[in-house]
């Protein structure tokens, strides 16, 4: 099913929080790269990145602290 929101929409999201759950590190890691991507997509159109673009791409996503 397609979402008609940006990526990553509300079900992509909760599909990554499953797919990293034992590797929360890798999805920050995963969501980096996209960001930087878009940021780099962005500009090479000669256009600046949208304010939100942080915010869809990790501001979701929660810290963990990892167990003793």
């Amino acid at each position: 099913m397609a979402c008609t929101q940006p990526w990553p929409c509300a079900q992509a999201k909760e599909e990554l929080l499953v797919e990293f759950k034992r590797f929360p590190s890798s999805l920050t890691i995963y969501m980096s790269a996209y960001l930087s991507q878009a940021v780099e997509d962005y500009g090479a159109h000669g256009k600046m990145p949208p304010p939100d673009l942080w915010d869809r791409f990790l501001g979701w996503i929660k810290a963990t602290n990892p167990a003793p």
